[in-house]
């Protein structure tokens, strides 16, 4: 879907400032935040993709104002309600109601370790040759919807090259809506810069970006 989520390419955003010897989390609730989104996944009422679909839903206003773990979380929030973890009631008082049943952790800390180390993969066995090769010329398709999608939006209608396929991964489009995986071949396709953003760019410049099969057309 459009939305201010997808700022790839955007203007007016200020410089990208690397912070020297980052740490993973700034503040001690953000690792919480990322424990309670993983642990609650693990339930598999939803999938990674409709995790990342909640957080484009937060309104625009609402996405500026917020740091990136409080996306999450407020991601996290909605759909706990959506899927009958916790009512609209509880979710406001941060208190359980009386006679509510408790849940069996889905995962336990003994469990963390092998889940951690072992992941979530989302990549698929082929069911057919790859559609483009390396070095092939294809445009990325001007695509607008309304649902969930890896397509940013400053490479759609845009020209670039294969530069290598990357093997056969569930697609996001219709995995987040539980329309089935759909697996498909993945491409890190090289977009040069002047292709993108005119002119006033230099010619040295380009970017890579990885996209499904069903986003590209060839030329």
């Amino acid at each position: 879907m459009n939305g201010v989520h997808d700022m790839g390419g955007m203007h007016g955003m200020g410089p990208v400032r690397a912070e020297r010897n980052e740490p993973v989390f700034h503040h001690r609730w953000e690792a919480r935040v990322f424990a309670l989104v993983r642990a609650m996944g693990k339930f598999g009422r939803w999938n990674i993709d409709a995790s990342r679909h909640q957080r484009e839903l937060i309104p625009a206003a609402e996405q500026l104002r917020m740091s990136y773990y409080e996306r999450w979380l407020e991601a996290l929030s909605q759909l706990l309600v959506r899927h009958a973890f916790l009512s609209p009631e509880e979710l406001a008082t941060g208190k359980s109601e009386s006679g509510t049943a408790k849940l069996t952790p889905a995962l336990s800390a003994d469990k963390v370790p092998a889940f951690i180390a072992s992941g979530a993969p989302v990549s698929r066995k082929a069911g057919r040759a790859p559609r483009f090769g390396p070095g092939q010329r294809v445009r990325a398709r001007n695509l607008n919807p309304t649902g969930h999608t890896r397509l940013p939006r400053y490479v759609r209608g845009k020209t670039g090259i294969v530069d290598r396929v990357h093997g056969v991964f569930v697609f996001p489009d219709t995995n987040a809506h539980f329309l089935g995986e759909s697996p498909q071949h993945l491409y890190s396709v090289r977009f040069e810069a002047q292709e993108l953003w005119g002119e006033a760019t230099t010619s040295q410049d380009s970017v890579n970006v990885d996209l499904w099969e069903d986003y590209l057309d060839a030329i």
